[in-house]
């Protein structure tokens, strides 16, 4: 391959087909590069369909392993919530294609690197920003924030034109009323009739939970096994999963059945506009609940407050795009330092939607029976707690008196 070459991430759909063929038309020789990060997708098809677009070369990646050991657990650890709610499902994802897609493109001695994001969205700043920081020197097409590509395409209807002139053969249609982007972790849901925040997602639209109404109406209870904040080990009944891969796929299959992880919020994209997203995290859900019981127990009181005052910058590093920083890197430090003696077991009972933490134990828990009954006195001598608390009271005796001075004057 020579420096003309683009690597571009390739899905399959419209978006990353009409820029294949964009980009040959303009004499770039491309390599199509699909990460397999979960999503379902028959990956055989998207190969033909990426040959018969005009690919010279079509490269498809299983990293499924790698997405659930080193970006899905990690944020886990982390407590990576953005904006309280959103697990970051898209917002992982990224980094981990871009790695891998600059990893070819210096295999392959390619000069470009190319994806298919919009100019108003997350993910362009996802990509390029990993692009960048992995390798500094290396040239991003981007073609919606190219002039010459926007004048000739103005949205869908433009890019479905495109692809019956081209020849591009994929399934496409103007009916589907919003857009979605899957993994192994989430699905999300946005634009188009979702753009008014007013509307009600349809039932049909969600195809990986059932409605929280649907799902059975007995409890389903599981156990989480964690060794310094790593899922180790998921049972449910009879069924029991210690490999990363094999656990998280459990999870979600007990999460899917019980409708676990539904969310429907108006975030802050980093770009400056709001938007309105819908996402499916019925494994991650469950997980994430589980270790976040086992802190309680387990991790010293001032380590999780300043675990816990780090985590809203750690969701937001990552959601906005910084995965390979160094601030990523020292809060990385500071999230697996957290996690030392993390260990032991939670008990969940799900139903319809809600995840329950029914019982915790630790080899490492930092919670004494006796010291915490109102029965045992178990070594705590209650006399000193009249010391503590006038200790504590000094400064709100002495703010007393000046705002009774205030008063008087």
């Amino acid at each position: 391959m020579s420096t003309n070459t683009v690597v571009l991430a390739y899905s399959g759909g419209l978006d990353t087909s009409c820029i294949l063929k964009w980009l040959k038309l303009k004499g770039y020789d491309v390599i199509a590069f699909v990460a397999d990060v979960g999503q379902q997708e028959d990956f055989e098809q998207v190969r033909r369909n990426a040959e018969i677009t005009g690919a010279d070369e079509v490269v498809i990646q299983d990293l499924k392993r790698e997405f659930v050991t080193d970006y899905i657990f990690p944020a886990l650890r982390g407590n990576a919530v953005y904006e309280g709610e959103y697990l970051l499902g898209t917002s992982l994802a990224r980094p981990l294609i871009a790695k891998h897609q600059i990893a070819l493109a210096r295999e392959r001695g390619a000069g470009y690197v190319s994806h298919g994001a919009t100019g108003k969205g997350n993910d362009q700043v996802r990509f390029e920003l990993a692009y960048y920081a992995l390798a500094p020197q290396i040239h991003v097409i981007s073609p919606w924030k190219d002039r010459e590509f926007l004048d000739r395409f103005k949205g869908r209807v433009d890019l479905i034109n495109y692809a019956k002139e081209q020849g591009i053969d994929i399934p496409v249609s103007l009916e589907k009323p919003y857009s979605c982007d899957e993994n192994l972790f989430h699905k999300s849901y946005e634009s188009g009739i979702l753009e008014d925040p007013m509307v009600r997602p349809d039932k049909d639209m969600f195809d990986v939970t059932v409605d929280p109404m649907d799902a059975p109406d007995e409890e389903t209870v599981v156990e989480v096994e964690f060794t310094d904040g790593t899922p180790t080990r998921l049972t449910v009944g009879d069924r029991s999963e210690t490999d990363p891969l094999a656990l998280l796929v459990l999870a979600n299959e007990v999460g899917r059945k019980n409708g676990v992880g539904r969310i429907d919020i108006v975030e802050n994209r980093f770009v400056g506009i709001k938007s309105r997203g819908v996402y499916e995290t019925p494994g991650g859900t469950i997980l994430f609940k589980a270790l976040r019981d086992l802190e309680g127990v387990a991790m010293d009181r001032e380590v999780l407050k300043l675990r816990n005052m780090l985590s809203p910058k750690f969701a937001e590093i990552i959601y906005n795009g910084f995965w390979f920083s160094p601030e990523m890197d020292f809060l990385t430090a500071a999230i697996k330092k957290s996690q030392e003696f993390i260990t032991g077991t939670v008990r969940l009972a799900l139903y319809k939607g809600n995840v329950t933490c029914i019982g915790r134990s630790s080899p490492s828990s930092l919670y004494d029976q006796e010291l915490s009954s109102m029965d045992i006195e178990g070594g705590f001598d209650q006399t000193d707690s009249k010391g503590f608390i006038k200790v504590n009271a000094v400064r709100l005796r002495a703010h007393a008196v000046i705002v009774e001075h205030g008063r008087r004057t």
